[in-house]
């Protein structure tokens, strides 16, 4: 069976997307720790982001970094942090999160943010995505 984000690249589930490439997506978390929580994915489905080709793997960490200097230019935040859990969703994948402090950066807080907001935030940070 496909993962979630597998089904949200073939578009069979909306996302709001930030970025997209012949091989990789970006698009925001809908329950973000922050405001403007980004998902980074290869297209290619792979469980584990250590089970990547090391090609596909640089790849993807130079996407994330472009979408992050997107983010940083219309997210307020001191920087973008960068997590890889891999427990959540069984498809690799990369959290772009905005922070100011340390104590942002804790998946135990999550935002309810409305579409609408998520929708016109999307469009914006898009627009700055240099690829």
């Amino acid at each position: 069976m496909a993962s979630i984000f597998t089904r949200i690249v073939q578009g069979e589930i909306p996302c709001y997307k930030i970025a997209e490439t012949e091989q990789f997506l970006a698009f925001f978390d809908i329950r973000p720790v922050t405001l403007g929580h980004t998902l980074c994915i290869p297209k290619q489905e792979v469980d584990y982001i250590f089970d990547l080709d090391d090609t596909v793997l640089a790849g993807l960490m130079v996407f994330a970094k472009q979408v992050a200097k997107a983010i940083e230019q219309e997210v307020s935040c001191v920087r973008c942090a960068v997590g890889v859990i891999g427990l959540e969703v069984p498809h690799a994948h990369v959290h772009l999160i905005p922070i100011n402090e340390m104590k942002d950066f804790d998946f135990r807080n999550k935002m309810d943010v409305a579409p609408a907001e998520l929708a016109a935030l999307a469009e914006r940070i898009a627009a700055k995505v240099q690829m």
